[in-house]
């Protein structure tokens, strides 16, 4: 009996190095996820490739997509729309194979509606003033966007009983340890793995 994969679903307020920590885990060999590339109508920023960071896509384009129901979640965020292409995603996890997706706070919360069996973990920033260091530093931003930023930050991490586990990222390689290690111990959960031995001692 072919184990379903697992939805890996890492979200946390903007700034708080999502990215980075997907990065730094895909980097590894031995990674065995599937990584589902989400969908924005923002800029590319610098170094930013189309087809492997995002898919850049025109807002009209995006708006189409929504309407044809090809997004397992979307959301505006500051200005920019940020989604998840649905069908990827479900034939990916029907093969066996576990889907990696690093979305938006927003875009989380439709996903655990459509997949409440999902792995939901939240990345946090040491503090806030770390996390507006970050924002900061990017030098991609207008002050009236960080302070946007920041204020949305502050109610996303009020958003944090939503997941099932909460990552500090206070150094990058630490995060991406503590996610593997939850990846692992989810795979072992009991609920997970019973119907393959059920089905065992029924051809027993």
């Amino acid at each position: 009996m072919k184990e379903k994969g697992l939805l890996i679903v890492l979200s946390g307020p903007s700034g708080v190095g999502k990215g980075t920590v997907r990065k730094e885990i895909f980097s590894h060999p031995d990674t065995a996820f599937e990584y589902s590339i989400s969908m924005t109508t923002r800029a590319p920023r610098e170094g930013e490739v189309n087809g492997v960071d995002y898919f850049f896509k025109s807002r009209e384009e995006f708006e189409a997509l929504i309407k044809e129901e090809k997004l397992l979640e979307y959301a505006e965020f500051v200005g920019n729309y940020y989604g998840t292409p649905v069908d990827y995603v479900r034939e990916t996890l029907e093969e066996g194979k576990d889907v990696f997706l690093e979305i938006e706070v927003q875009g989380a919360r439709q996903v655990r509606k459509k997949f409440p069996d999902g792995l939901f973990i939240f990345l946090a920033p040491p503090s806030l003033s770390e996390l507006k260091n970050r924002i900061v530093t990017r030098g991609t931003e207008t002050e009236d966007v960080i302070l946007n930023r920041m204020t949305v930050a502050k109610e996303e991490i009020e958003m944090m009983n939503l997941y099932d586990y909460v990552v500090e990222n206070d150094e990058i390689e630490r995060a991406c340890e503590r996610i593997k290690a939850i990846v692992v111990a989810e795979h072992c959960r009991r609920e997970r793995v019973e119907p393959r031995y059920i089905k065992m001692l029924e051809v027993e």
